[in-house]
């Protein structure tokens, strides 16, 4: 566990440059970010919302997948967080133990879609501290069995098996490109 709070801790400036370069694209006005709910309105708000949300878990699902598929991403980028492979090396420590650039790169879809789809600032904000937060959970091991979340028990199987469970907030983009692997199903083997 102390390995995985230096590599987070060392990595932890390099995370912070993306957001900081996003605000400030966002703040000369080269994004599509909004500050008030009221330049929208709320059902304008929450369809912007449902579809930014649906491109960063495509976007999170492919370049997480990617890391895994285009070797030297995975050797010299991903590897370093899947050195926590086991259910007793997991903890919410790992969630954040990522190679710097990794880290960078599977949180660019939030940035990228501020080019392309308007977005509340603080929204933008707040779920980028979420992703903080979600990241810890989701290696913490404690699979909390709320369909159709990515819970610990999903992450679990994708640290044992590298294959299967790729995906962000929920489990459909696994489930549409084939692979999503049940921990419920699985028999507790990974977990």
């Amino acid at each position: 566990m102390l390995l995985q709070i230096s590599v987070a801790m060392k990595a932890m400036p390099w995370y912070s440059l993306l957001p900081t370069v996003s605000e400030y694209l966002v703040e000369t006005g080269w994004t599509k970010c909004y500050p008030r709910l009221y330049n929208v309105g709320w059902l304008a708000y929450l369809v912007y919302l449902a579809i930014y949300l649906i491109i960063v878990e495509f976007g999170i699902y492919w370049m997480h997948r990617e890391l895994h598929d285009i070797k030297p991403l995975y050797k010299y980028l991903h590897a370093t967080h899947h050195i926590y492979n086991k259910q007793n090396t997991l903890s919410p420590f790992a969630g954040l133990a990522f190679h710097p650039l990794d880290g960078i790169l599977q949180a660019l879809p939030h940035s990228l879609c501020l080019f392309f789809m308007p977005i509340h600032f603080t929204t933008h904000l707040a779920l980028i501290f979420i992703e903080g937060v979600w990241t810890a959970n989701i290696h913490d091991c404690i699979h909390g069995k709320l369909w159709p979340v990515m819970g610990a028990g999903y992450h679990t199987i994708h640290h044992t098996t590298y294959r299967h469970n790729y995906g962000h907030y929920t489990i459909w983009m696994d489930w549409m490109f084939g692979t999503l692997r049940d921990p419920e199903e699985d028999g507790g083997k990974a977990m």
